[in-house]
């Protein structure tokens, strides 16, 4: 039964609402370099399996983006040797979404055998290699290949979206920005003053005031919409919300710009913008993704070795009932405004995600993420959320990906694991066939593109 629901759903065009792919590596199109610089080293999945079992990520081919250097300094690793010391530990991904994700896009996307081994290597390097000089393994033939629909990037307040603009003159207006401000909303991270400053520069306010700031940001938002983006997505520690009246909130901003901050007030500046960006979100429509509970760079050594997203990050505990109820308490009811929630905390699913998406009108449910992003955490999210919140306070599938490759077999995988779950469904006698058929199509591709509100779209 699931696989005749999943015949109906596994050729739908792919919706694609949150993801990393750059939209320069699109707007350049150049071939890719190699298997590894492709597959491996930007894949902080499979990079930290292997640093756990002592390999530095120095020999999977990952660059020295930080101020130390690696713990057994090398040259830069030839892409063959990387591939072959990665190949030689494939059985470390036994049992993991890793395998899962490189098996399908070897031989699904690429056509190529996914039996790797340290005697298998060279020859699978060789067949890929051969691979990507090919025309149509180039960066826009794969993605039109995939039959995207709508593909989002992640991008920075501060960025030119130089990218996005070139994509869009030569006909991929459907890759589209998001706006992330992270770098101009957390006083946490020694950059912060420049940036702001950065971000007055970009909009010609004065970020050195409160109401600047806020000027300045909703500018941004402004020049992201009209380069198509619809969404703004917020990567805080935690899910804390504040409403500090503004005369207070515009002391707390000229404290914390001028480094006299005490403990304690950034976190509470940082509650109070996601309080005002939800104010601009039912202004100009964009909807709001909330990502809490990532504690950066837990590992030391990778941040400072090779930069932020190497792999060290870790997973805390997360509270959002309480933590979201300023926000909630002026904007939960308003229709014009949406709240997408992910998180990294399972136990919260069914004690306050689905209940707070299960009243609250503006509330949705974001997929499982990150961690969660396998098969199992696939079917622990529907069955601890959709008897609380059912399947239409959700927003479908996103795939949260910096592999392009990697785009069309995560999708893949979460079409077969909900169509295994409506089918559980309907052999109990909770749904009929035709409402299982109906429920899979909209948890594929209805729901993230009503979900985001992506309906200017047509099918690709």
């Amino acid at each position: 039964m699931a696989r005749e629901l999943y015949a109906q759903v596994g050729s739908l065009p792919l919706i694609c609402p949150h993801g990393h792919v750059s939209a320069e590596l699109l707007a350049d199109d150049q071939p890719f370099d190699d298997p590894v610089s492709l597959l491996i080293s930007p894949d902080h999945y499979l990079t930290r399996m292997l640093y756990s079992q002592g390999i530095d990520p120095s020999l999977l081919g990952v660059s020295g983006r930080g101020t130390a250097a690696p713990v057994d300094p090398v040259d830069p690793v030839d892409p063959r040797a990387a591939w072959r010391t990665f190949c030689a530990h494939w059985h470390l991904f036994r049992g993991t979404p890793s395998r899962v994700w490189l098996e399908q896009s070897l031989e699904e996307v690429f056509g190529v055998p996914a039996d790797l081994s340290a005697a298998s290597a060279d020859a699978i390097y060789d067949a890929l290699l051969e691979k990507l000089a090919s025309a149509a393994f180039r960066p826009r033939a794969l993605f039109d290949s995939f039959n995207i629909e709508v593909l989002a990037t992640t991008d920075a307040a501060t960025d030119d979206l130089r990218g996005h603009a070139r994509l869009a003159a030569d006909g991929y207006g459907r890759v589209i920005p998001t706006f992330r401000p992270d770098q101009v909303v957390d006083p946490d991270n020694p950059q912060w003053a420049r940036n702001v400053e950065l971000l007055g520069a970009l909009t010609g306010e004065d970020t050195s005031t409160y109401v600047g700031y806020l000027a300045a940001l909703r500018a941004r938002r402004q020049v992201f919409i009209a380069a198509g983006g619809a969404a703004t997505d917020h990567g805080h520690l935690t899910a804390s919300t504040a409403d500090l009246d503004h005369a207070d909130a515009a002391k707390l901003f000229d404290r914390l710009i001028r480094g006299r901050g005490e403990p304690g007030e950034p976190e509470l500046f940082r509650a109070q913008m996601l309080t005002e960006f939800a104010a601009m979100s039912i202004d100009d429509g964009l909807v709001m993704q909330l990502h809490p509970g990532a504690l950066r760079d837990h590992v030391r050594y990778l941040r400072q070795a090779f930069g932020p997203d190497s792999g060290g990050d870790i997973p805390i505990t997360t509270e959002y009932t309480k933590g979201l109820r300023p926000l909630l308490s002026r904007f939960g009811a308003d229709h014009r405004f949406r709240l997408v929630l992910y998180t990294l905390d399972e136990t919260t699913y069914s004690r306050e995600l689905a209940p707070l998406a299960g009243v609250y009108p503006s509330v949705y449910l974001g997929s499982p993420w990150w961690f969660f992003d396998s098969p199992e955490g696939m079917r622990r999210y529907r069955r601890l959320t959709t008897e609380t919140a059912g399947f239409y306070n959700t927003v479908g599938f996103t795939d949260d990906t910096r592999a392009l490759p990697s785009i069309p077999v995560r999708h893949d995988v979460a079409r077969r694991l909900d169509c295994g779950f409506l089918a559980e469904l309907v052999v109990e006698h909770r749904l009929t066939l035709d409402e299982a058929a109906d429920t899979a199509i909209d948890m594929a591709y209805r729901l993230a593109k009503s979900g985001y509100r992506l309906d200017r779209f047509a099918a690709a």
